[in-house]
């Protein structure tokens, strides 16, 4: 295996953290490598505490790297949230070689050209992505490269975020002792695994229901229209049963896991479990029915706040239906129940990869894919992303965070010195 074509996407959920390495041959991907641990630092889709979030991506990291015998340097890390916003933007430039033969250089310049737009202070550019390059007024060329021409245009979306938000991520990614080769938006990383391109040619919602929240995306000429989060998910299924069982969250969530099901008509009442009563020794027995009245509700919900969103901006009716993504999509029901109340098409989307066979991946591989073919488009290098793992090479990111502890000691020591030479002899 050559290190120098393997990519890896750190996928930072609410309730999971997803590592996903994969490796790239004659431009198909293929998963080797996969590490998930549970996250403990964020809340509703937002970092809370950077210590047990760095911690967790540790934890993640660590079981994909077992996995393939590698140590891993550097992420692709895939960014979602309300404070995501897209702005179309336009750039052109002139063919600067003597034969007009368009290259990287070209590219690049004329991407640069298009990010020349007003900004507030308080958000960053992460990405531009290509909707079309125009050479000499030929439109709709995908790649302009090696064409000749003398005027090269683009027309494609800016992406901003909030640098708060940004850079509190990317602290936590540092502080894992890993390097940022590229940042990708989730909803477009989705979108590229979970949709065909008819889908996303006649106007279809991808609908991810994470752990924390649920992203809506609208996509339309195959290009992402719009996007916006709802702040609920999974874990508020947890939270109702939890209450309406009157058990811990530990075992409401396996109880979920085990025995839920998101479509009332569907549940089995023959279907029994025991329930330990919180803060007492006796136990209860409920049925699938039971529970399902209280999932089948919240579900209910999430997909109102979802057409709300839809409506909001600004789709009435999408010929490509509804495409269901994310961690809570394993449950049982929850496609009926969806195609039942948004009377429409509706399917689940789930990667078609050995590995990751399961809804909860879908943005970690998008996140693989994605970034590689826009890395083709405008010449970023993400190579490599690991090394070959040793036994002199492991205790690496052990003696950077270890050197990283000393200097911080050392400077809570030299500040205490300075404080009492201040006090002595000023």
């Amino acid at each position: 295996m050559n290190n120098s074509e393997v990519l890896v996407s750190l996928d930072i959920g609410t309730t999971k953290i997803k590592v996903i390495i994969g490796e790239v041959l004659n431009d198909s991907l293929n998963i080797i490598g996969v590490g998930t641990a549970k996250s403990n630092g964020m809340k509703k889709g937002a970092i809370v505490d950077i210590d047990q979030t760095v911690q967790s991506i540790r934890n993640a990291v660590e079981q994909a790297e077992r996995m393939v015998g590698m140590q891993i340097e550097s992420v692709v890390v895939g960014i979602n949230g309300s404070h995501i916003q897209l702005q179309p933007c336009h750039g052109v430039v002139a063919v600067q070689s003597e034969n007009r033969e368009i290259g990287e250089e070209d590219i690049a310049r004329v991407i640069d050209g298009a990010q020349v737009v007003s900004v507030p202070p308080e958000r960053e550019i992460v990405d531009v992505i290509p909707k079309q390059f125009i050479v000499d007024g030929l439109d709709e060329i995908i790649d302009p490269r090696g064409m000749i021409g003398v005027r090269l245009e683009m027309e494609g979306t800016i992406i901003t975020c909030s640098k708060t938000v940004l850079h509190n991520i990317l602290k936590c990614v540092e502080r894992a002792n890993l390097q940022v080769t590229d940042i990708c938006l989730q909803p477009l990383a989705a979108g590229s695994i979970a949709l065909s391109k008819d889908e996303k040619n006649i106007g279809v919602a991808l609908i991810d229901v994470g752990g924390g929240c649920s992203t809506v995306s609208i996509f339309e000429n195959d290009h992402l229209a719009s996007t916006s989060v709802v702040t609920l998910g999974g874990d508020n299924i947890t939270k109702d049963l939890s209450i309406g069982l009157r058990t811990s969250t530990e075992e409401a969530e396996d109880i979920k896991l085990n025995y839920g099901h998101a479509f009332y008509d569907d549940a089995q009442e023959d279907e029994t479990f025991e329930v330990s009563i919180i803060g007492s020794n006796t136990k209860q027995t409920y049925n699938q029915l039971q529970i399902s009245d209280m999932i089948e509700a919240r579900m209910e919900e999430i997909y109102a706040f979802a057409e709300r969103e839809i409506r909001r901006m600004g789709y009435q009716e999408l010929p490509g239906g509804y495409v269901l993504t994310g961690g809570t999509m394993a449950l049982p029901g929850v496609s009926e129940l969806a195609a039942d109340l948004f009377q429409s098409n509706v399917r689940i989307a789930i990667p078609d990869y050995i590995g990751v066979r399961e809804s909860q991946f879908t943005a970690g591989v998008g996140i693989l894919q994605f970034a590689y073919r826009n890395a083709k488009i405008q010449g970023k290098e993400l190579f490599p992303s690991v090394i070959a793992s040793s036994q002199e090479q492991k205790p690496k990111r052990n003696q950077k965070q270890a050197k990283s502890n000393e200097n911080k000691e050392k400077k809570k020591k030299d500040s205490g010195f300075a404080n009492l030479f201040k006090y002595f002899f000023d």
